[in-house]
C-alpha cells in the first residue's frame, strides 16, 4: 500500500512547465515518477536528487501540478519546505534548490549541509 503525503516540496511555474515537458518526450517511460531526494556527496556532505525513476516500496508518494513524485520518507527531514526552481539563466540553466534547512550550500548549488 503506497503512503499518500503532504507535499514536501513546492516547484515554481517554470519547473513544472520543464518537468511536463520531459514527460512529453518521445521514449519517456510513463510508467516512470519523479523521484525527489538526497544522497550522500558533494562538496557539501548532501547532494540532491531529482529524476524520474521507478517507486520503490516504502517510498511516500504525492503529485504535484499532475506530476506523480516519490520520496524515501528519511530524506523528508532534509527537504521539508524546500523550492525547486528552472533556471534559464546566461550563467546557470537547470535545477535550483532553494532549501530552508541547509545550513551551507556549494557554489554550484547542487549540494548542502544541514
Amino acid at each position: 500500500m503506497e503512503k499518500v503525503m503532504e507535499l514536501p516540496v513546492q516547484f515554481t511555474a517554470s519547473a513544472i512547465e520543464e518537468l511536463q515537458r520531459l514527460m512529453q518526450e518521445d521514449g519517456f517511460d510513463q510508467s516512470q515518477v519523479l523521484r525527489v531526494g538526497v544522497k550522500g556527496g558533494g562538496c557539501s556532505g548532501l547532494s540532491y536528487v531529482l529524476a524520474f525513476d521507478q517507486a520503490a516500496p516504502g517510498d511516500e508518494h504525492f503529485t504535484i501540478e499532475g506530476i506523480p513524485c516519490v520520496m524515501n520518507p528519511a530524506h523528508g527531514l532534509y527537504l521539508m519546505g524546500m523550492e525547486i526552481n528552472w533556471s534559464t539563466g546566461l550563467e546557470a540553466r537547470g535545477f535550483e534548490f532553494i532549501n530552508p534547512n541547509a545550513s551551507k550550500t556549494c557554489g554550484c548549488g547542487s549540494s548542502f549541509a544541514v
